[in-house]
């Protein structure tokens, strides 16, 4: 493989870095050739690393297009990659003439990129603001960083991230750290808890942030001290608010750290950075190097490093008390520093290693080269419709897992979903979207997709809205006037109560379903008694079944959000206010005041549709006077499956907490509310569920007697899920068909 770098050459600080390490690997693999629009320290930098390095300056552009046009074309790349808002604009003139894909690492965000100096951001920013929406694909240094562009408009499908990695090889001792942050000017002593951060001091770094909190963790940890290696225009402003918060003594300006920061990590005890903006910052991965515990701004792709109080902390730009809070947390608590620190370096080792980063950016080249070579057809690609970007976990989560089947037959599909939040699903997916209501769009993209997913749950009911019934055989019967072949995947059918509304839809899925795969086998009477004939049907299972859970970092970080100590003994509620819910609300209070006091079970109340069921569990906690928790927002399926992965029991009426807590092996008891619940419930050999309407307390407590005291076996449970994952892969198999792949 042959890829040509573009970049400026006056390059510094981190995008810098990440050139230069991931130029000098890649060579060890591919050919990765960079060019600079000028010569000097970078230029110099990369020859000294072995990087082929050439200069091609002048401000003739179109002189300066042909020559790079020929040189590209003779020496037979495949890639052109950019760096920077010159060679973003360099990329897209070579497009046209060399036929190559070109993709750009947005390193920051464009629009602050020239903060504080207008013309240049009229000028420079604005031309590099076109450029790049007409390259091919673009590369965030964060996943931050491409939701920030997706945001702004950018093609979702058509994007990658990549995390600054460095070397984890273990550095060599140091030496002695009190003579070194002496020589700094540092006062400090033996017990003297040392914060530090490196950067320039400017605004977008937000130091005066840095100095305010430090002076609030200061009155209660007196031995927390800080070193800022660093220069700027704002010094001279924050050695005066230092001295204005009475940390004068405190605070050392340390200045530009010469030969390496090495030394500089390997004194301090804690690692800060509160920036208003960062993509992924190079000071945490180092500072993580040398098992430093780190305080951040939750900016950028930084979240995707720390996870909340498990290895970090975590505030909102500008909330200095909160920064004074956690300092000082970390100042008083050695050990919490070095769990903190051994943490935080476990995870950055593992996933933000220069050789994770190299072995990222050439599987991007990789795809994008397929993609490029992609042979044009007529028609391609998926259009899935189904009830998402409502906030309902299962929804989501059935999304999630067909979007992954799909890849898995073919990675480089198009597909485009139809939901009620596009924005939010195009964002978290990174999937082409239509709004429910944009019929010009999903139209369109039918008439060029070869297949249509009806996707997933119970869409095909009257219960819960006429209107929706409508729409959902409306949008089946317009992809199958349009040439696409339709399938219903992994679906569960009713209640369909009225005698129209099941003509009706006997009438479309007879005309316009190829094949309708079920998640359940009572889905299968309802069709067969609504007269559904002409479809193939298969019976499957749920594709949310095939879902992992998050990983174990990520677990504990939802739960301490929540105030949930992370490994007690909890049985956990999962509450939907369904007519009737009101009446029967105490209930559950009572059963779980039983099942603390009789088994050590902590309630837990979690919600699986965030707007709506956090009402439940407080309806059903009302006047609860043992210990309980509200999991409201558990984030994504793998956060939510984790999560119940957590509880010894529970006891749900959503259909998909169950779906969740049976793949994880914990023992279940339904609670039915519609027929989907007990229609899975025996799918999987379990017959512990009883309907809302006849639900008393002494039946709740019996369910969760034969929960705790004889479960079906974790073997058994886990074999019928097992089982079910097997016939799940019929849904994919059965698009890859209708596919023709």
């Amino acid at each position: 493989m042959k890829v040509i770098h573009l970049i400026s050459g006056g390059d510094s600080g981190g995008a810098k870095t990440h050139v230069l390490s991931l130029l000098q690997n890649l060579n060890k693999t591919i050919t990765a050739q960079l060019v600079c629009f000028r010569d000097g320290p970078f230029a110099e930098e990369a020859r000294a690393m072995g990087i082929p390095t050439m200069i091609c300056g002048g401000n003739n552009i179109p002189h300066l297009r042909r020559e790079l046009a020929a040189y590209i074309q003779q020496g037979g790349y495949q890639l052109i990659h950019c760096h920077g808002s010159r060679a973003n604009m360099i990329g897209a003139l070579l497009r046209k003439p060399t036929g190559l894909p070109v993709v750009s690492t947005v390193h920051s965000d464009y629009k602050l990129d020239y903060m504080g100096r207008p013309f240049a951001r009229l000028t420079f920013g604005a031309i590099n603001a076109w450029a790049l929406r007409h390259l091919d694909y673009r590369i965030g240094v964060s996943d931050a960083m491409v939701d920030l562009l997706i945001d702004r408009g950018f093609p979702p499908d058509r994007f990658y991230a990549i995390y600054n990695g460095i070397d984890f090889t273990p550095a060599p001792s140091q030496g002695e750290r009190l003579a070194y942050l002496r020589g700094l000017g540092a006062d400090v002593e033996k017990n003297s808890v040392v914060v530090g951060i490196a950067a320039r001091l400017n605004p977008v770094k937000d130091m005066s942030t840095l100095v305010r909190g430090f002076a609030e963790g200061h009155k209660t940890c007196s031995r927390l001290r800080l070193v800022i290696a660093g220069d700027g225009e704002e010094r001279q402003k924050l050695g005066d608010l230092a001295r204005e918060l009475g940390v004068e003594k405190e605070v050392t300006f340390a200045g530009w750290i010469s030969g390496g920061m090495d030394r500089f990590y390997s004194a301090l005890d804690v690692n800060a950075l509160t920036s208003l903006s960062e993509t992924f910052p190079y000071a945490l991965t180092e500072g993580a190097r040398f098992h430093l515990a780190t305080v951040a701004t939750a900016v950028g792709g930084i979240p995707y490093l720390i996870d909340q109080d498990v290895n970090g902390y975590l505030f909102t730009p500008g909330d200095w008390q909160t920064l004074g809070r956690y300092l000082a947390a970390l100042g008083n608590g050695d050990a919490l520093r070095r769990e903190m620190g051994e943490k935080l370096y476990e995870k950055a080792s593992a996933k933000f290693s220069i050789q994770s980063t190299v072995d990222t950016q050439l599987h991007i080249y990789e795809e994008i080269i397929r993609r490029h070579n992609r042979p044009k057809r007529d028609r391609d690609g998926v259009v899935i419709c189904g009830a998402y970007g409502r906030g309902n976990a299962g929804d989501d989560a059935i999304l999630e897992a067909i979007l992954q089947e799909m890849r898995s037959i073919d990675p480089d599909m198009p597909i485009t979903v139809l939901t009620k939040d596009p924005k939010a699903t195009r964002l978290t997916y990174r999937v082409r979207t239509a709004g429910r209501m944009d019929v010009g769009t999903w139209k369109k993209a039918m008439r060029h997709a070869g297949l249509y997913i009806n996707g997933g749950g119970s869409l095909i009911q009257d219960v819960t809205s006429r209107r929706s019934l409508w729409f959902y055989l409306h949008n089946i019967q317009a992809a199958h006037k349009a040439g696409c072949k339709v399938q219903m995947y992994g679906c569960g059918i009713g209640p369909v109560l009225r005698e129209q509304h099941r003509k009706l839809a006997a009438s479309v899925l007879n005309a316009s379903v190829d094949v309708i795969t079920l998640r359940e086998p009572d889905s299968l009477k309802e069709l067969q008694s609504m007269g559904v004939t002409k479809p193939e049907i298969l019976l499957t299972a749920d594709p949310a079944l095939t879902l992992p859970a998050a990983s174990e970092d990520e677990i504990d970080s939802v739960l301490l959000r929540a105030g949930i100590p992370t490994h007690g003994k909890y049985l956990c509620f999962a509450l939907r206010n369904w007519k009737g819910f009101e009446d029967k609300a105490p209930l559950f209070a009572q059963a779980a005041k039983y099942a603390y006091e009789t088994y050590g079970l902590t309630p837990v109340f979690a919600a699986v549709e965030k707007h709506l069921d956090p009402v439940a569990g407080r309806l059903a906690a009302a006047g609860l006077d043992i210990p309980h928790y509200f999991l409201d927002d558990a984030g994504s399926a793998g956060t939510i499956i984790g999560a119940l992965s957590r509880m010894q029991a529970v006891v749900s009426m959503r259909l998909h907490a169950l779906i969740f807590a049976a793949g994880q092996g914990i023992p279940l008891a339904g609670v039915v509310y519609d027929p989907k619940v007990s229609a899975f419930l025996r799918y999987i050999g379990q017959e512990n569920f009883l309907d809302l309407d006849a639900l008393t307390a002494d039946a709740l407590k019996a369910m969760i007697d034969r929960m705790v005291s004889s479960p079906i076996s974790p073997e058994e449970q886990a074999a019928a899920v097992q089982k079910l994952r097997q016939i799940e892969q019929v849904n994919v198999d059965t698009a890859r068909r209708l596919l023709g792949k």
